[in-house]
């Protein structure tokens, strides 16, 4: 499992200073995520975003929940909820600055494709609940002191073993689906079953909008996207 510890400041200001930005802005990945072909969680991915990855933001929707980028010579589609900025050498949760932005903003065409794609769920059943974007600080902001260029609250810090990844992938389990974008540190709510793994308690399993997550047992909040 890729550590999200890194040697940065827990905390990220959410000053009350609006920073304005140029049109094109390169904005990084606050956690590693999937970059996907339109603005839904339900949408095919077209690629994984590694954790603080650069990007450039060519537009974003009117309220700034996805975010239209290019990387590595791509477009595609990203959560704002997990990509930050740096104002003076500090970063700006992108999501929590939908005023300030000197962006352009995207307007999705309602065709059917993008119908589809938003109503994935809604064709198996209703969603189940929400993920909670980087579990202890709640779904407001997404990205969160302490959680986004540090270690996500509740993430174990003991490594699934390879028996645990073998079992996992050799037992898969019907998918549920929860709004919100998977990634390491987000919050399975407690409603939600998941499934024991023999010989490391510590963990359980489950699938999440067709991705496969372990979680930590006692928390609920993913540490491993099995990818």
């Amino acid at each position: 499992m890729k550590s999200l510890a890194l040697t940065v400041a827990s905390a990220i200001a959410l000053t009350a200073a609006a920073p304005s930005f140029a049109q094109s802005t390169e904005a990084r990945a606050g956690a590693e995520i999937s970059a996907r072909v339109s603005p839904s969680e339900f949408a095919p991915s077209v690629g994984v975003l590694e954790l603080n990855q650069p990007v450039v933001i060519e537009g974003c929707l009117e309220d700034v929940s996805w975010c239209q980028i290019s990387f590595d010579g791509q477009t595609a589609w990203a959560s704002a909820e997990y990509l930050y900025v740096e104002e003076d050498a500090t970063p700006v949760a992108l999501v929590n600055r939908p005023g300030s932005l000197s962006l352009q903003t995207v307007t999705v065409p309602d065709d059917d494709a993008t119908q589809s794609e938003q109503n994935t769920a809604a064709a198996v059943g209703a969603t189940l609940g929400s993920l909670i974007a980087f579990a202890a600080g709640g779904p407001v902001g997404g990205i969160i002191a302490g959680g986004m260029l540090g270690t996500a609250a509740g993430v174990a810090s003991v490594e699934p073993s390879e028996q645990t990844l073998v079992y996992v992938t050799a037992n898969p389990v019907e998918t549920i689906y929860l709004n919100g974008e998977v990634a390491v540190g987000a919050g399975v709510p407690t409603e939600v079953v998941a499934y024991d793994v023999p010989d490391q308690p510590e963990f359980r399993y489950l699938t999440v909008n067709n991705q496969t997550v372990l979680i930590d047992a006692e928390t609920g909040t993913i540490v491993r996207v099995l990818r």
